[in-house]
């Protein structure tokens, strides 16, 4: 405001400056108010200025010092009263000098306020990724360009109040001219010269800065155009590569719907579907190296160079991936399936709860391998697809069969009836697996046109084995994979009860027998000729079991009449 208020009056008194009264205490005193403000305000350019000025002032300095030293030496000869002189120069030239270099640096021109940033590394927005770096580039090329705007509004500030100051300057000297005011005429004169040198010197500067700017700024709103195409231009494409993708969403979860709609086999379905994710998966990365691989050529020759290494380096996880193939082609093993894996002398079992490519997830149930072996269950196990060719591994519900052999044994002494015995255990045996039996026997029929099954005896059988302590009788019987554990404990629970309800079948396990009567090892066996239900001194009571006896008389065990065998 101040500023056209002076411009308004400056106007004015150039017009009627020839008619009007100049008001020359009031020039002064805004003169004396602008002379204030620029040297109180906190701009750059001033302060720049003052220092060339001073640097101006320094060299003028020196070229004076110089002056009088080269003087003062070519009369040292003539007059040698000046060597005094001519040292105390010598230190005052060095003294300016060593200001100069000081002030040489920053103070010389106004290079520091004219210098514009350097345009560097500029981004090239080839993926969606760059798109932020792009924007944050053009932001800070917006920044940029909003500083040097400042720095020439800042420019364009101090150098009207110069102008003003000199043309109040010159109106109060032509003004005490008239007046013939020597002192004020000098005055005026000199500040009239100092605004008029600040004002070109500024001047100069502002069609520099103003020269850089046009060309900074038109190189700036042409790296912005170019950035602001190429984010555009990704944006499209990334749209189009998501519209891609949700098109390959859909007719994969289309096809996967109608496989669940007509395949009743859940394990096809399940194996149907990974085959469609991996194909998914497949054409979305091929769909972005396309996209987004400016040269493919430059993949194929990488992948040419690396592969022989990454097949030794990485000879596990290409296996596994091979693995997995031989998996899901093969059909060997299925979801759902439960399957026996032995690896450094551990046995797992369980079921499988996903195949994937590099690796099988199943989850171990108790089973007679957990009470046998591990002793623990309900863990997840995770078994590398290359196993299948180095590890041994069972399939218990392999091409449909959802049952297995399992076998029973159970000991009885030699004198006990091992036919009756192995009738009884064949007996329960039918009874509990004959369902297992009849639905074994129909998955054998549908893989006899995959395999050659010739004579397979499907009926529940027992065996009779001579071993150190007695018979062994074993029993084997089909039953349902996944309820082994359950069965074994019914058919065991029913066997020695049967077995127990006999007087002639007695189980055998380790013991100690002791023959009060030192006789010949029958134990409490009963006499041929005393009825088994009858007490005699042989036999006073029958024991389940068979094998230890309870000794006849209790003074048996205080005279110690008794032998051990």
């Amino acid at each position: 405001m101040r500023r056209v208020i002076v411009g308004v009056f400056l106007l004015c008194a150039s017009i009627f400056g020839a008619t009007e009264t100049i008001d020359a205490p009031s020039l002064e005193s805004k003169l004396a108010t602008l002379t204030k403000a620029i040297a109180q305000s906190n701009n750059p350019w001033y302060k720049q200025y003052i220092n060339i000025k001073a640097y101006e002032n320094l060299l003028q300095e020196i070229r004076y010092a110089e002056k009088e030293l080269e003087r003062l030496e070519a009369i040292e000869e003539k007059n040698s009263r000046v060597s005094s002189q001519i040292l105390q120069y010598k230190n005052t030239l060095q003294t300016l000098q060593r200001q100069r270099d000081i002030l040489e640096s920053y103070a010389k021109n106004y290079s520091q306020l004219l210098e514009l940033p350097e345009i560097k590394d500029i981004p090239n927005v080839s993926n969606p990724i760059l798109i932020i770096s792009g924007y944050s580039f053009i932001k800070t090329l917006q920044e940029s360009q909003h500083n040097i705007e400042s720095n020439a509004k800042s420019l364009q500030e101090i150098l009207d109040m110069a102008k003003q100051c000199y043309e109040i300057a010159q109106i109060l000297n032509d003004y005490y001219v008239d007046e013939n005011n020597t002192p004020k005429i000098k005055e005026y004169q000199n500040q009239t010269l100092e605004a008029l040198q600040m004002v070109q010197s500024l001047e100069s500067a502002q069609q520099i800065l103003q020269t850089s700017y046009d060309v900074y700024s038109k190189e700036i709103e042409s790296i912005i155009t170019s950035l602001e195409s190429e984010i555009k231009a990704q944006v499209v494409k990334m749209i189009s590569i998501l519209v891609a993708f949700g098109a390959i969403f859909v007719i994969g979860l289309f096809i996967k719907t109608a496989l669940r709609k007509y395949i009743l086999d859940s394990n096809r379905v399940y194996t149907a579907n990974k085959i469609i994710n991996i194909f998914n998966i497949t054409l979305i990365v091929i769909i972005l190296l396309f996209a987004y691989l400016e040269n493919v050529s430059y993949l194929v020759a990488i992948v040419g160079f690396a592969s022989a290494g990454l097949a030794i380096a990485m000879k596990d996880l290409f296996m596994s991936v091979l693995g997995w193939f031989v998996i899901v082609l093969g059909g060997s093993v299925h979801v759902g399936d439960r399957v026996r894996v032995v690896k450094d002398g551990a046995t797992y079992v369980g079921d499988v709860l996903d195949i994937s490519v590099l690796r099988m997830t199943i989850y171990e149930d108790i089973t007679f391998t957990s009470y046998v072996e591990n002793r623990r269950a309900g863990r997840i196990i995770f078994i590398p697809n290359n196993y299948i060719f180095t590890t041994l591994l069972a399939n218990y519900t392999h091409a449909g069969l959802q049952t297995v052999w399992d076998g029973i044994d159970i000991s009885i002494t030699f004198d006990s009836n091992y036919k009756k015995a192995l009738s009884i255990a064949t007996e329960i045996g039918k009874r509990y697996s004959k369902g297992y039996t009849e639905l074994t026997r129909k998955r054998m029929e549908r893989l006899k046109d995959r395999f050659s099954l010739r004579n397979i005896n499907l009926e529940t059988r027992a065996f009779c084995m001579l071993e150190p302590n007695g018979i062994r009788i074993s029993l084997w019987y089909h039953v349902n994979s996944y309820t082994i554990m359950a069965l074994r404990s019914t058919i065991s629970g029913e066997l020695i009860e049967a077995f127990l309800r006999e007087d002639d079948i007695y189980i055998a396990y380790p013991t100690t027998k002791v023959v009060p009567t030192g006789g010949d090892g029958r134990g409490n066996k009963p006499d041929p000729s005393t009825p088994s239900n009858v007490a005699s001194p042989t036999n006073p009571t029958r024991l389940r079991g068979g094998s230890d006896v309870p000794f006849a008389d209790d003074k048996d065990l205080d005279h110690g009449n008794f032998g051990v065998m």
